[in-house]
């Protein structure tokens, strides 16, 4: 199969993959799960109009020329506290006691703070005006009723949460996280943890795309396997019967020891490519095996890891419900001219961020070692198919690698 353009294989990818079916679950369970459904306010928040401060409910216009040389005297008729509402009506002459979170009374139409006033047993003297509406939180101002308060593919966050309690839940759908297998092949690679005999390494690959499932929190398994084909096979079958995708790092090309596309066309599963035109990590493939999807990716670190983040990622929060399948975005100005390989192909830069002149500048990583090169990395940008080079100081959207626990989840280029 000839490779095909990056753009293209993005689609593909999350054209095939199908979200997972929901559960609802309480909503201390709910933090940092993905909504699935538009979820609507069941009732208005706060439920009446209240108090925003303790005072007293009065008749705005009988305070209108209220001040500390002309005091306006008024009698209190009765308390309100929050969850106790006084039923008496504020009329010409009166006000009623009113703490933070009460009911206004009927009649009344603003509160006046206690520090504008004088109390003197039942009657107060009023040294302030407070106009329509002063120190009032209208019905429904937080969350009216029926209002969308997060939409499907929101990612709960825990000040979503809070405003969803508010409009009414104690429970939400959300949409089943993804079980995610992730296999490394070779037998050159030593899970960490474990002796690493001589000529050997630890698996990298295995501990860095797992942390990345884990950031949006995907149950994991991690296992490596040895360069030997029925071994591969077992490993497969074992995985895409418990686990709702996989992905398997290194054993992606040709050589002879690259097995796993082999077995996974001796389990029949639908290969839609196989190889892409970017850089590094052109080896990735996608595929389904029993309806689930499988990433092969590329072994060496920068191609794993860009091949993921590029497709797997997508492909990945695609499965678990976001509403928008990929890294966070945001507008960046080069601080040195950038050039690609190959026009032919989408060409990936890491790269970290600095501060200058009142703009965020993003600076490639140019260094021997690829694995200090990727733990330093704070972004990534693109160099698209049928461009040689961007200048320095063009502005160029990067991909965010590091980003605030909890960025604008629930709009923008955030999800």
């Amino acid at each position: 199969m000839n490779k095909i353009g990056f753009r293209e294989a993005l689609a593909i990818t999350l054209e095939n993959v199908l979200t997972l079916e929901s559960e609802t679950l309480s909503m201390s369970e709910c933090t940092d799960r993905v909504a699935a459904s538009d979820l609507y306010a069941i009732v208005d928040s706060p439920s009446v109009d209240a108090s925003l401060k303790d005072g007293y409910a009065v008749r705005s216009h009988e305070i209108d020329h209220a001040g500390p040389y002309n005091p306006v005297r008024l009698k209190v008729i009765g308390t309100a506290a929050a969850g106790q509402p006084c039923d008496q009506v504020v009329s010409k002459g009166t006000a009623i006691r009113i703490l933070t979170g009460a009911k206004i009374p009927e009649g009344a139409d603003a509160v006046v703070a206690e520090e504008f006033t004088i109390p003197e047993a039942e009657i107060i003297s009023v040294i302030n005006n407070a106009e329509p509406g002063r120190n009032i939180f209208p019905k429904g101002c937080d969350v009216a009723f029926q209002d969308l308060v997060a939409a499907r593919g929101a990612r709960l966050v825990p000040g979503l949460i809070g405003i969803l309690a508010a409009a009414g839940y104690s429970h939400i759908p959300v949409f089943k996280k993804p079980r995610v297998a992730i296999i490394a092949t070779g037998d050159e690679v030593v899970i960490p943890g474990r002796p690493l005999p001589e000529g050997k390494l630890y698996a990298s690959n295995l501990a860095t795309l797992n942390a990345w499932c884990s950031r949006y929190g995907m149950p994991t398994s991690m296992d490596i396997v040895n360069d030997r084909p029925e071994v591969v096979l077992n490993m497969l079958k074992w995985a895409v019967k418990n686990h709702d995708a996989i992905l398997t790092s290194g054993g992606a090309w040709t050589g002879d020891r690259d097995f796993v596309v082999a077995m996974l066309k001796i389990l029949g599963w639908k290969q839609y490519f196989h190889r892409i035109r970017i850089g590094p990590g052109k080896a990735i493939g996608f595929g389904l095996l029993d309806g689930k999807p499988v990433f092969v990716l590329p072994g060496g670190p920068p191609s794993n890891l860009l091949a993921f983040l590029q497709i797997a990622l997508p492909g990945l929060l695609k499965l678990g419900g976001y509403h928008s399948a990929g890294l966070p975005e945001m507008q960046v100005k080069l601080e040195r001219t950038v050039s690609a390989r190959d026009m032919d192909w989408t060409q990936f830069i890491f790269g970290v961020f600095k501060k200058e002149d009142g703009h965020t500048l993003f600076s490639p990583i140019e260094l021997e070692s690829r694995l200090r090169s990727i733990s330093m990395a704070e972004g990534v940008i693109a160099i698209p198919e049928g461009v040689l080079k961007i200048d320095a100081g063009s502005i160029v959207s990067a991909q965010l690698l590091v980003w605030p626990e909890y960025p604008a989840a629930c709009g923008g280029v955030f999800y």
